[in-house]
């Protein structure tokens, strides 16, 4: 009997192995993610070929490509690890006491403006609560991610996940006004083809009146906090979330402009798997922030 469960365990470590490999197609950058030596990877690879009696990856110098025996064993390992993943956050959160590490995954704008403040108020109410935050754009599957929570803005909410409705906001359109006194105020969405334009990574369109608009932006950062603090320095036009803005805009250190143009609306959700049995640490953290967003929704 011992022998047997040691070669099922080996075996299910060279699928998993494996499944690392074919997901990104390079046994190098699979043994640095897991670790391992690329020796070591390629030795039980070769194992589980021999297992299963036929090749799982066609391997030439300068390439790695699945068989169709490679791409079925692919699909049902990620099965696999999602239902392990969702095992592993079972057991920890069958408890009914409100402590532990809740996980989230949030847009650095909305963890900076919303998040820390309803982390720590929660704290305060519960103290042996600890939160772990990933303040990132990376749209990560729940399914198949360590984290418990996800705040993202979206029109189309996975229909695999609970999305909650948090709130509304528009995208508005502002620089500083030393900018403006320099370059002068655009007052046509067409002037902005004369102005500096500062823009998302990989963005090249701006949305006014329901129609993109081709935008020559002199640069592009994957942070809407940093696009706002160029523009706070006087270094162009910037598009982003009212929310962000608006202090700044009250404050007279950033100014709206193409006031009479209408720009994006977007909604933004807490979004969680759908588990059977919830925590009570997650349950009472979803609805604090239910409420704290609804009382902030009525200000």
């Amino acid at each position: 009997m011992v022998i047997i469960m040691s070669r099922e365990h080996k075996k299910f470590e060279r699928l998993f192995l494996f499944s690392e490999v074919a997901k990104q197609l390079s046994f190098t950058e699979a043994a640095a993610s897991l670790g391992i030596s690329r020796g070591y990877l390629s030795e039980q690879i070769r194992q589980l070929e021999k297992e299963v009696g036929r090749p799982l990856l066609i391997r030439t110098t300068r390439s790695v490509r699945l068989t169709p025996q490679g791409e079925m064993i692919l699909s049902s390992m990620g099965q696999v690890k999602a239902d392990l993943l969702m095992l592993d956050k079972r057991i920890r959160h069958d408890n009914d006491d409100i402590s532990g590490r809740i996980r989230i995954t949030a847009p650095s704008q909305l963890t900076q403006r919303h998040l820390l403040n309803i982390c720590h108020e929660f704290t305060q109410l519960h103290p042996q609560v600890h939160f772990s935050i990933d303040c990132s754009y990376t749209l990560h599957d729940l399914t198949r991610n360590d984290f418990d929570l996800a705040f993202r803005a979206t029109a189309t909410p996975p229909q695999n996940m609970v999305a909650k409705k948090l709130f509304d906001y528009q995208q508005i359109c502002c620089a500083a006004p030393a900018y403006l006194q320099q370059h002068g105020t655009p007052n046509s969405i067409e002037d902005l083809q004369h102005h500096q334009c500062l823009t998302a990574t990989e963005q090249t369109h701006w949305t006014f009146n329901a129609q993109p608009i081709l935008i020559n932006s002199c640069l592009s950062v994957n942070d809407n906090h940093m696009l706002k603090q160029l523009a706070l320095l006087g270094r162009g036009i910037i598009v982003g979330p009212k929310y962000l803005v608006d202090k700044e805009i009250q404050a007279g250190t950033l100014q709206a402009i193409l006031t009479t143009e209408t720009m994006n609306a977007s909604t933004t959700y807490l979004i969680h798997p759908q588990l059977v049995q919830q925590s009570a640490r997650l349950s009472s953290f979803i609805q604090f922030t239910l409420n704290w967003f609804q009382q902030l929704n009525t200000q």
